[in-house]
């Protein structure tokens, strides 16, 4: 293959991504606060309904940082966005928007919701004085799955939050929230 098709090809797998991102990432924007709001409230739920381990970090939770649908899309280069509430004892505190970037052999769409239960102080004021909290850069946070729910207890409880990943649909192969980037929006 020349280098001309191959810049040509190269070019044309950036833009497919860029336009599949584009037209669903708009999806995964709420209309409004109080939709967010409401959203944010029932993925908590279902979570809860779906995991008892999520619902029991949340009673020692000191916030948690709830989205209910985040986008993915991507054709070799691929992103994410979605938006989120961080609550504390029950009430919205502010909002989050989480948007990642990645690049290798990635090809599909998909939506999913994450929720984050902060353990600590600690967390919640990285979180609240930070530009942007890229997961994998601060506080520690664990990726909850069937095997590390099992071992979940509150003698067990030592990281500074725990992130449970649930209602994936779509069509790509992996799913990780690491290096996703975390910053306040206005609502």
């Amino acid at each position: 293959m020349t280098h001309a098709r191959r810049t040509f090809h190269k070019l044309m797998l950036v833009t497919a991504a860029t336009l599949a991102l584009g037209t669903l990432s708009g999806q995964a924007v709420a209309a409004s606060a109080e939709d967010l709001d409401k959203d944010a409230a029932q993925a908590l739920q279902s979570l809860y309904k779906s995991n008892t381990v999520a619902e029991s970090l949340s009673k020692k939770a000191r916030a948690i940082l709830i989205f209910p649908k985040i986008v993915k899309a991507g054709l070799v280069f691929g992103g994410s966005y979605g938006e989120g509430v961080l609550t504390r004892d029950g009430k919205t505190t502010d909002y989050y928007n989480s948007v990642s970037a990645s690049w290798g052999w990635q090809a599909g769409a998909e939506s999913y919701g994450y929720v984050v239960f902060l353990m600590s102080e600690k967390a919640v004021k990285y979180l609240n004085t930070t530009k942007g909290w890229e997961i994998g850069v601060g506080p520690t946070v664990v990726v909850v799955n069937e095997g590390i729910a099992k071992n979940l207890s509150s003698s067990t409880l030592k990281n500074d939050a725990y992130a449970f990943i649930f209602d994936q649909q779509g069509l790509m192969a992996s799913l990780s929230i690491e290096g996703t980037k975390i910053s306040r929006i206005k609502r």
